[in-house]
């Protein structure tokens, strides 16, 4: 529940600090009072939408927070714990609004985001009124407050996981599909280019090492050509070496006759023979080490110019054929294994929806029946509150093709307000005076069944008095039984009711300059002053001795 509210400079609110009880509490106050100017404080707290002209004039922040005491239980200990937050002790809410319009948001004294703040707020505290109560009024909304009223959330859960476990059936079924229906678009061709890959059979490196062999061969071959033409030179017909010889011969017979002139000329022909000798015979041996084979250099040029020719069409590099060909060979395998994984898959999917349709069922029949047990417990709250005419309808409609996360029912609350008028959506239908108490029949019913710890109304009796309001306050009360209330009214039959009483005021005050303001202030009031306000709030700005002791009255019964 709310133990303490701190509001500091906030519109007219200086300083207040409030404590609260269980039970039902009050808040009276004339109009203008400031009980709004409270309401939007707490909603500050709760994470609701920040305004720079929530800053009290003439200061640069304003600040308020909220400290609820909740069981180690409640949901929210879950989500603080989720967060990294410390999660024992109280639960206190804080939000800082600067006069530039940011603002910032903390729970337990640690910075979060404003939307944390808002799941927290929610969690903790429902604000009711005739424009206030979006669970009650939102159609998506319904669905859920008819699960918390049936204790279906367990069933609600089973549902969403079987629904994320059909989604991911479906999804991998999908995936498998395309994949398969692109498998078999491209299967000849996969089939042809894995043949044509399998018989060229390429290697990696395989195109730098035929690349230098075929260099090294064409060097050779050109080599070749130098020394066979060198060594026919040397070794055919015309070779000078036989020319030389005979020359040689001729000259060294006539050196005898003179020696001095040829000796040296036949030396130099004698070693000439020797060197171009030697020469024949290491071109013969040159010759026979560089032997060439031009089928081999064909060969090597054939088999590199097919893998290049491989590497165009398929537009990949030479190096990466054999991944090329690995590729389509598995997506070859993968073709034929993907059928029959296609069909395991589609099995999955069938299973999937039928244990999603099983407890989807289930969820369905428990809301159906929960329906019209929430239909009773409201119509039974309806006739003291001057809607004995009314009833209060559960539209649930299912279809067990319209699978969902949170099943196949839809809900929405609706009403008809007289008969042979025609049942519509509670929202278009009920008028403000009407709504309110709908809703308030509906809270009542559903309030053991897990709402937050604090439900505040805001002036949900506007537009109704005496009996009306009675029953209202009775409710009230009956309300605060189980949970936390805060309620600002104007109604003295409500007022009576409650536990607690503050009283809203405006006082004129001075700043520390001097200057004169008003200034909005809460008092708790005891039983004496709870009087005389409760008769104010039957006869007006006189209050009689009349009006004192029906205020007496309504204070008695309400004890």
């Amino acid at each position: 529940m709310l133990v303490t509210l701190a509001i500091r400079d906030i519109v007219l609110i200086d300083r207040l600090d409030l404590e609260f009880a269980d039970g039902m509490s009050v808040l009276t106050g004339e109009t203008g009072a400031g009980k709004s100017i409270l309401l939007d404080a707490l909603s500050l707290a709760l994470g609701g939408r920040g305004d720079a002209g929530l800053v009290r004039n003439g200061q640069p922040q304003g600040q308020v927070t909220a400290a609820f005491d909740v069981p180690m239980t409640h949901p929210v200990r879950k989500l603080l714990a989720d967060n990294d937050l410390e999660s024992d002790g109280d639960v206190i809410l804080r939000r800082v609004q600067a006069e530039d319009g940011r603002s910032r948001a903390f729970i337990n004294d640690s910075p979060v985001s404003v939307a944390l703040l808002r799941q927290a707020g929610g969690l903790l505290v429902e604000i009711h009124g005739q424009n206030e109560s979006r669970a009650y009024t939102d159609p998506a909304e319904h669905r859920r407050l008819l699960d918390m009223f049936a204790g279906a959330e367990g069933l609600a859960g089973d549902v969403a996981d079987a629904y994320r476990a059909l989604r991911a059936a479906e999804r991998e079924l999908k995936v498998q599909e395309e994949r398969i229906a692109a498998a078999r678009r491209e299967a000849d061709f996969l089939r042809s280019a894995s043949a044509e890959l399998a018989t060229l059979a390429p290697q990696a490196g395989e195109e730098d090492e035929l690349a230098e062999i075929r260099q090294s061969m064409m060097q050779v071959e050109k080599i070749a050509t130098d020394l066979g033409e060198a060594f026919e030179t040397l070794n055919g017909n015309g070779s000078p070496i036989s020319e030389i010889a005979a020359l040689w011969r001729r000259l060294e017979r006539k050196a005898e006759q003179a020696p001095g002139v040829l000796g040296a000329p036949v030396g130099h022909l004698a070693e000439a023979l020797d060197r171009l000798e030697d020469a024949r015979a290491g071109l013969e041996t040159a010759l026979r080490e560089s032997e060439f084979d031009p089928q081999a250099l064909e060969r090597t040029e054939e088999r590199l110019f097919a893998l290049r020719a491989a590497s165009r069409k398929y537009q990949v590099l030479v190096d990466e054929l054999p991944g090329l060909r690995t590729r389509y060979e598995a997506d070859l395998a993968a073709l034929d294994a993907g059928e029959e994984a296609l069909s395991g898959l589609a099995e999955a999917v069938r299973a999937a929806v039928s244990r999603y349709d099983r407890a989807a069922a289930d969820l369905s029949a428990r809301r159906h029946e929960a329906a019209r047990a929430l239909e009773e417990a409201v119509a039974l709250e309806l006739p003291d509150l001057r809607l004995e005419r009314a009833r209060f309808i559960v539209n649930l409609e299912s279809d067990p093709e319209n699978r969902s996360r949170e099943g196949i029912d839809q809900a929405e609350f609706w009403v008809q307000t007289n008969p042979g008028t025609r049942p519509g959506p509670m929202m278009k239908v009920a008028s403000g005076g009407e709504l309110s108490r709908f809703l308030l029949s509906l809270k009542v019913s559903l309030a053991d069944k897990g709402s937050a710890p604090t439900l505040v109304f805001d002036e949900i009796d506007t537009g109704v008095g005496g009996a009306v309001a009675e029953a209202i306050g009775a409710r009230l009360a009956r309300l605060a039984r189980r949970v936390q209330v805060l309620t600002v009214t104007h109604a003295p039959q409500v007022a009576a009711r409650a536990a607690g009483h503050f009283l809203i005021m405006k006082e004129d005050a001075r700043e520390d300059g001097g200057e004169e303001r008003v200034a909005t202030r809460v008092k708790r009031i005891d039983v004496d002053h709870r009087r005389e306000e409760i008769a104010r709030m039957l006869a007006g700005a006189t209050i009689t001795d009349e009006a004192r002791a029906a205020a007496d009255r309504l204070l008695s019964d309400a004890g």
